[in-house]
């Protein structure tokens, strides 16, 4: 019989059943994410192995909820109104790490700067640009991550997933299909739980240099101090190559600084949006939709999200699609 007549903490007991991880109920999304928005989940769950992961998945698809996978949630912008269902947070209980040579072996809650320093202090060259991005592995893998235009997919060996169905699946770099932040995973319903990635040899000395000049050059490029999801909107080679990246383009239409409520395209980099203090999801999307159509009036280029918005049924689109 469905659980969906059960009321959430009935669920919640029958989650604690299971022996699946850390259960909460009416959880705080906006304690949840960088933006510092959202509100409450109605449950979430946060495992600790491979085989919790896989019997949560098993369970919510088995009685039809509603379920959302997230990691530290930078790349994401909850409702106002929360979530119906269940939300996974694959991080810290997740997140073992070995080095074998040139290769590392990560779970998905693996957070990405102390991945990167990990790397340098074992020598291994390939994973310098990640150093910055406050995320988890199994974020980044499904995005194909990363920075000056490196994805993180140009060192992955092999991906671990628990699939929609909860089953374990082993998939090759070829069969992830990486190409600029995106790669086959997404949309799939999988989850990403543990990575193999390989790197080459390298100068420990010169690798930190590397990370120390890309991170002062965040500390005084990016937003900090306020709550933000990092860049919102996509960098295409094409617009790339013709009218620059969007914060350049965001810039040179006037809106550094324009703002909507209490979200505000930042006046230190015109491609992100921070949170003033109270700032909703409505707030954000209105945004998001300013910007996007100032710059297709003058520019005549369609700005397309990296972000993503997750509706209170737990849906996941671009914001661009939302807003």
């Amino acid at each position: 019989m469905p659980y969906s007549s059960c009321t959430y903490p009935e669920l919640l007991q029958r989650l604690i059943a299971l022996d699946i991880g850390a259960c909460r109920h009416d959880a705080p999304l906006a304690e949840l994410n960088s933006w510092a928005i959202g509100g409450p989940a109605d449950l979430l769950v946060e495992p600790g192995s491979v085989e919790q992961v896989a019997t949560l998945v098993q369970f919510v698809r088995q009685h039809n909820l509603p379920l959302v996978v997230i990691g530290q949630g930078t790349n994401l912008l909850f409702d106002d109104a929360g979530l119906r269902g269940v939300v996974m947070k694959v991080g810290d209980n997740l997140s073992r790490l070995q080095i074998d040579g040139n290769r590392i072996t990560a779970e998905g809650g693996v957070w990405i700067p102390g991945l990167a320093r990990k790397a340098m202090q074992a020598g291994l060259v390939g994973l310098e640009h990640t150093v910055g991005i406050p995320g988890t592995l199994g974020g980044l893998v499904m995005m194909n991550g990363g920075s000056h235009r490196k994805g993180i997919g140009e060192n992955v060996k092999w991906v671990w997933v628990v699939d929609r169905d909860g089953q374990q699946e082993v998939l090759s770099r070829e069969a992830c299909q990486f190409s600029y932040r995106h790669s086959a995973l997404q949309g799939s319903g999988s989850v990403v739980v543990k990575v193999e990635l390989e790197c080459e040899s390298g100068d420990p000395a010169q690798i930190r240099r590397e990370m120390l000049v890309d991170l002062r050059a965040r500390r005084g490029k990016f937003p900090r101090k306020l709550p933000n999801c990092g860049s919102v909107f996509l960098s295409t080679a094409e617009m790339h190559a013709t009218v620059g990246p969007p914060g350049k383009i965001i810039e040179e239409v006037g809106l550094k600084g324009a703002r909507i409520g209490q979200a505000e395209v930042s006046p230190q980099h015109a491609n992100f949006i921070v949170n003033l203090g109270g700032a909703t999801s409505t707030d954000v999307l209105a945004l998001i939709a300013h910007v996007r159509k100032t710059v297709r009036e003058k520019i005549g280029f369609d700005l397309c999200c990296e972000v993503r918005y997750v509706s209170p049924a737990g849906e996941i689109l671009p914001a661009d699609r939302k807003a």
